[in-house]
């Protein structure tokens, strides 16, 4: 299926198709008067009387050809509802004979600023699939063309389909097989970035193994793939100010390593690599529209196979922060891949913060399901703004706590950390904590697992299934409200 928006500077033509007219949340009529004819004014007024008003959206049939579509606007409604409602209109319709609409935007009334912009980002953002294997694909083409004054400007435009685009990157890399999408393709197509302006710089192996990556090299170490660290730089500011910082977990497939998982379900683990994903698409977006800030992303991308070379429990590395990790669980993986990366990040931009990524751990998905990531953080400046970011883009983190006392748990006898807590409880915690050791210079730091948010069976607001692109609005809203 494919969706096609036009924003044309025209007005409205009274037999326009499929016409789209917003009302208030009471279905007041009055403001769309002069856009039909009368004999449609007086048509849908007293179908209007018997209509269930607690609907959003209300179509009614004028012809064959001809619907007349009226949408509710709540009083004062919030960007993220705007875009809800948006996803609802082409839920409404994607299964239908329909396949052209015209929006009416003079028809709105709202305090919403850019409503329209809203709207149609919710709705787009909710047409993406995945069909890139199908053999018979959906090949309906919807059209919407968009006329009127309250349209969105041409800059609001840009900064719109940055941030799908962006997105829509996210998911087709999480979407994609892990015999497709594993490390050397992923690097490959990291590599691609460079004409939108990026500066990519791709560490292999030996690189690697040069730097003293070695908590990262040991997840990869089974697999006939490569491991890399990919950088990608967006240097939007003129001056040599300190860049944001954004790392994320890119293991492209795991299936736990000798520390084997259960089979059920294992094929999931293809999306394990969400929080590089949302790193790439973050920067992706950034880049599209242009964003006024520095910025830099490091992603770490490894296969976890169990093998004759793999990674034992048991098995002591040291990490390029110079701290060694003892082994005790294969499958506790995603955290070693950070560590190094977030000490290389920490030491070679020297950046204004730091927000790593990873689908870590299955503990937070019992703590907080698929409504909130988990967000752990040694800086309350920095969490206030993610909750904040979250809140307005639907895409809502929830703080969980660290604290020295649980140390303890991770302090290994035979090294300085064990890469799991054998005591039980607090798994996400713990992680986190593991994570924190590897900060070393106090940087602002937060670290948001994304496990239960990184993929959906059923489906979100804004995503009708699968790979969900969660956190590249969320970090993109972060950087325009707050460092830009």
């Amino acid at each position: 299926m494919s969706l096609q928006i036009n924003i044309k500077n025209r007005s409205l033509k009274k037999n326009s198709g499929n016409l789209v007219l917003f009302v208030d949340d009471t279905f007041n009529t009055k403001g769309i008067k002069k856009y039909i004819s009368a004999k449609e004014y007086l048509y849908v007024s007293d179908l209007l009387t018997v209509s269930d008003k607690k609907k959003t959206i209300i179509s009614y049939n004028i012809s064959s050809k001809r619907k007349i579509i009226l949408v509710s606007i709540k009083k004062n409604i919030k960007s993220s509802q705007a875009e809800s409602l948006g996803a609802t209109f082409y839920d409404k319709f994607k299964d239908s004979e329909l396949n052209s609409f015209v929006i009416s935007c003079d028809t709105i009334r709202s305090s919403l600023k850019n409503f329209v912009g809203f709207f149609l980002h919710g709705l787009k953002l909710k047409s993406y699939t995945f069909e890139k294997y199908k053999s018979k694909k959906n090949k309906k083409n919807i059209s919407i063309t968009v006329i009127g004054k309250n349209k969105p400007s041409i800059t609001d435009q840009i900064k719109f389909e940055a941030v799908e685009e962006g997105t829509f990157f996210a998911r087709d890399l999480v979407s994609e097989p892990g015999n497709i999408l594993h490390p050397d393709e992923y690097a490959k197509r990291l590599k691609s970035l460079k004409k939108i302006g990026l500066k990519i710089t791709i560490f292999d192996e030996k690189k690697l193994k040069k730097l003293g990556m070695n908590t990262l090299l040991g997840v990869g170490q089974g697999s006939v793939r490569g491991s890399y660290l990919v950088t990608m730089e967006w240097k939007g500011l003129k001056n040599n100010s300190k860049p944001v910082a954004f790392v994320g977990k890119g293991v492209c497939f795991d299936t736990g390593g000798i520390s084997l998982k259960p089979a059920k379900f294992m094929e999931d683990m293809t999306y394990d690599m969400a929080g590089s994903a949302t790193v790439v698409g973050l920067m992706k977006s950034l880049a599209l529209r242009k964003a006024k800030v520095n910025a830099v992303g490091v992603v770490g991308l490894v296969e976890n196979m169990p093998g004759g070379n793999a990674q034992r429990p048991g098995d002591i590395v040291k990490s390029y922060s110079g701290k060694t990790v003892e082994i005790l669980n294969t499958d506790a993986e995603g955290r070693l891949v950070l560590a190094d990366a977030l000490t290389f990040t920490e030491e070679k931009y020297k950046p204004k913060f730091i927000v790593d990524l990873a689908t870590l751990t299955g503990a937070i998905i019992v703590s907080l399901g698929s409504e909130y990531a988990g967000l752990f953080s040694n800086n309350d400046k920095l969490s206030n703004q993610l909750i904040d970011a979250g809140k307005k883009t639907e895409e809502k983190v929830w703080r969980m706590p660290l604290n020295k006392n649980f140390d303890k748990l991770i302090d290994s006898k035979n090294a300085d950390m064990q890469n799991i807590n054998y005591v039980g409880g607090a798994g996400s915690t713990t992680a986190a904590q593991f994570l924190q050791r590897f900060i070393l210079n106090k940087t602002p730091w937060a670290h948001l697992d994304i496990a239960g948010m990184a993929f959906s069976k059923y489906g979100g607001a804004l995503n009708s299934g699968g790979a969900t692109g969660y956190g590249v609005r969320l970090l993109n809203k972060l950087v325009e409200d707050y460092y830009e």
